[in-house]
């Protein structure tokens, strides 16, 4: 299990909360309040004494002894690695199979762009009303971005804002490129569980932020401008590929 979570320190281990800039110019393809509410579908976070809670913390303390065992190398990683739409591009090149930019792969950037800042923004209303404390903050304890420990030291834990990004990444991804099904839903899965890592959210944050993405991204497929966007994603992989 340690050498699990430590591979997906070195390999990934999201930093900063994403400017609202990089995704400046996003034309949404739902409001909030179109989108599938997750106070409506899913359990809040777990209640202090609850066994999903002695579960967080239990996960808590592993990802503490990585970050303190590993903390040289999961930084050096960190640096390389931020939550902005041209950076999570860049992560998912490697498995998507070839360069996802604004350049180089228009409609897929579009597809993203979009269709991802879509099921993000319906998380803002869930984040407020739990207004869950992280983990850092309730240990009182350091994390892997002390930088931004005092702007979210406020800001909900619940659900994980990174781990829908990584998700609905992967999703949107896979459906373009199905044979790399799996490497995009491997690195969509550690992007989530780098956030564990890092000290800033529970694991139940994270298992929440899944089933939430898996919702806003069967959301979008109800949009006919996100099918004819799809399309035009896929035709250009193809082109790129053939």
């Amino acid at each position: 299990m340690k050498r699990f979570f430590t591979l997906f320190t070195l390999m990934l281990v999201a930093a900063v909360a994403v400017a609202q800039e990089d995704y400046k110019g996003a034309n949404l393809y739902f409001e909030p309040e179109q989108m599938p509410d997750m106070k409506l579908f899913l359990p809040g976070p777990p209640a202090e004494g609850s066994v999903e809670f002695s579960n967080d913390l239990a996960i808590y303390e592993l990802g503490k002894q990585i970050r303190q065992q590993d903390k040289e190398a999961a930084a050096a990683a960190q640096a390389q690695s931020d939550n902005r739409l041209a950076n999570l591009c860049k992560q998912f090149s490697a498995p998507f199979g070839i360069e996802i930019s604004e350049h180089n792969t228009p409609q897929i950037y579009l597809l993203l762009r979009d269709g991802v800042i879509t099921c993000v923004k319906s998380i803002i209303g869930p984040k407020e009303h739990y207004k869950r404390i992280r983990p850092f903050a309730y240990h009182k304890e350091g994390t892997l971005m002390p930088d931004r420990e005092g702007m979210l030291h406020q800001n909900g834990s619940f659900p994980s804002g990174h781990t829908l990004r990584g998700w609905a990444t992967a999703l949107l991804l896979m459906e373009v490129n199905p044979d790399n099904a799996e490497q995009l839903l491997s690195l969509g899965y550690q992007y989530g569980q780098s956030r564990v890592i890092s000290g800033y959210h529970w694991q139940s944050d994270v298992d929440a932020s899944r089933l939430v993405a898996a919702a806003a991204v069967a959301k979008l497929h109800t949009s006919p401008r996100f099918i004819k966007q799809m399309k035009r994603a896929k035709r250009e992989y193809r082109r790129l590929t053939r």
